[in-house]
C-alpha cells in the first residue's frame, strides 16, 4: 500500500527534531526510548513523551528549524549552514527496475580554471549562487517507494510507505533528474549549452556574453554586461529557491581572489589541512618536490608499506594539483606503485609534503593583460621510461 509523499521541506524538518531537542553531540530522542534511557539522559519520561506527541510543540519546533541549513564551511573552516535531509536508501535500488540511465554531467576542475582565466581576460567579475535542495526539483519516471523515517511513522498508517513523485536525495537518478530540470530551464530562456562541456551555458546579447558554469547545485556566472548577470539572478529566483552569495571567493576547495589586474586561485587552507591530517607540520622542508635525477622504479625485494596510508596521501595530493601544477609530475608518478608501494615510494610522497611545508602559499595567477592564446609544447625522448623502456612524448 502507499500514501502520498509529503512535502520535502516538511519531511526534512521532521527529521531535524531528533537532532536538536538536546545538545547536538548527545543521543537523539525518539518515541522508542525506554524510561531508563530517558532517565539516564536526565529527562523526565512523561514530559518527553507528551512533547513528542504534542502537535503544537512539533509545529513550533518546525518553525525554528526553518532557520537551520545543511552544514557547510567557508574558506576559514567556519560553519555557515546547518540542515538535515531525508535521504532515500538508494543502495537498495536495482538497475533496470528502479532506474535506468543515471549519468549526469559534472564540471571538470580544468573547466573551472578555464572559466577563471577567461573571466580575467574579459575583465568581468565572477559571482556565485547556490540552489537550495536542488535534487528535490527533479522529476523521475520510475515508480519508487520509500519507507517512513524510523521513529516518525504516521500513527494512523504505520505500515504504509511513501510513493516518490519527485526526486529525493539518495536516489541513483536524482543527480540526472536535477541536471535535466536545470538545463531545460536554461535552454528555454535563451541559453545554449557548451558543445564539449555540457555544464557550461552561454547567452549572448549583441556584443556581450553571459557565462554560467554548473557544478551540481553550485553555480558560478559572470558577464561582460552587469545587467545580464542581474537578469540571470532574477530568472533563477523565479524558478528555484536560490542563495545569492555575491562575488566568488571560495569554490570547490579553491580560494579565489578577484583583483583589478587579474584573478588568483589557491588552496592554502587545503595545504594546511592535509599537512595536519598526515602529521607533517613539524617536518623539515625540501626545496623541490622530488629528488633530481632519481626516477621512481619498482623494487620487488624492498619492504612493503601501508597501502591504505600511501593511497590516502596520494589522493589528497591529486586534488592539490588543481592550483599547484609544479607538483603534478611527481604526484602522477606515485600512483603507478599504489598496488604494492615500497619504502622508496613512500619517501617520494613524503618529500612532496616536505616541499609543501616550505612553499605552502603558492597559487595560480591569471593576469588580466595577458593574451588568451592557446599554446602547446611537446618534448619526446627515445626509450626514456624507466619501467618499460618505452619512448616518452
Amino acid at each position: 500500500m502507499s500514501v502520498l509523499f509529503p512535502q520535502p521541506e516538511f519531511t526534512r524538518i521532521i527529521l531535524k527534531t531528533r537532532s536538536i531537542i538536546r545538545d547536538l553531540h548527545s543521543a537523539p530522542l525518539t518515541r522508542r526510548m525506554s524510561q531508563q534511557n530517558l532517565e539516564e539522559l536526565g529527562l523526565e519520561p512523561k514530559k518527553v513523551i507528551q512533547a513528542l506527541d504534542d502537535l503544537s510543540w512539533i509545529e513550533a519546533i518546525q518553525e525554528e528549524l526553518l532557520q537551520f541549513k545543511l552544514q557547510k564551511k567557508d574558506e576559514r573552516g567556519i560553519i555557515v549552514r546547518n540542515k538535515a535531509r531525508l535521504v532515500a536508501q538508494g543502495y537498495t535500488q536495482e538497475e533496470g527496475i528502479d532506474y535506468d540511465e543515471v549519468f549526469a554531467p559534472v564540471a571538470r576542475i580544468e573547466a573551472i580554471r578555464l572559466f577563471f582565466a577567461y573571466a580575467s581576460f574579459m575583465g568581468f567579475i565572477v559571482y556565485q549562487m547556490d540552489v537550495k535542495s536542488a535534487f528535490l526539483y527533479g522529476t523521475i519516471k520510475e515508480e519508487v517507494y520509500v519507507c517512513q523515517p524510523p521513529s516518525f511513522e504516521d500513527p494512523q498508517f504505520p505500515d504504509k510507505v511513501y510513493k516518490v513523485e519527485k526526486a529525493l536525495y539518495g536516489l541513483h537518478q536524482a543527480p540526472r533528474a536535477w541536471y535535466k530540470t536545470l538545463s531545460t530551464y536554461l535552454l528555454e530562456n535563451g541559453f545554449r549549452r557548451g558543445t564539449i562541456d555540457n555544464t557550461l551555458f552561454i547567452k549572448k546579447d549583441k556584443g556581450d556574453i553571459l557565462l554560467v558554469q554548473v557544478y551540481v547545485d553550485d553555480i558560478i556566472f559572470g558577464s561582460t554586461k552587469k545587467s545580464l548577470g542581474i537578469e540571470f539572478e532574477q530568472m533563477m529566483h523565479k524558478r528555484f529557491q536560490m542563495s545569492s552569495m555575491g562575488e566568488l571567493t571560495f569554490f570547490l576547495g579553491l580560494q579565489v581572489q578577484q583583483k583589478e589586474d587579474g584573478i588568483f586561485i589557491s588552496q592554502d587552507k587545503y595545504v594546511a589541512d592535509i599537512m595536519k591530517k598526515f602529521d607533517f607540520v613539524p617536518v623539515k622542508t625540501a626545496s623541490t618536490p622530488m629528488e633530481p635525477n632519481k626516477a621512481l622504479v619498482k623494487y620487488e625485494e624492498a619492504e612493503n608499506v601501508d597501502v591504505h596510508l600511501y593511497r590516502s596521501r596520494i589522493g589528497s595530493l591529486m586534488y592539490l594539483t588543481t592550483s599547484r601544477p609544479g607538483i603534478t609530475f611527481v604526484v602522477c608518478a606515485c600512483p603507478r606503485f599504489q598496488v604494492t608501494p615500497k619504502v622508496s615510494h613512500l619517501h617520494a610522497v613524503k618529500r612532496i609534503f616536505r616541499y609543501l611545508k616550505g612553499q605552502p602559499k603558492l597559487s595560480l595567477w591569471y593576469p588580466r593583460d595577458s593574451p588568451f592564446d592557446l599554446e602547446a609544447f611537446s618534448v619526446s625522448d627515445y626509450a626514456g621510461a624507466s619501467l618499460d623502456k618505452k619512448s616518452i612524448t
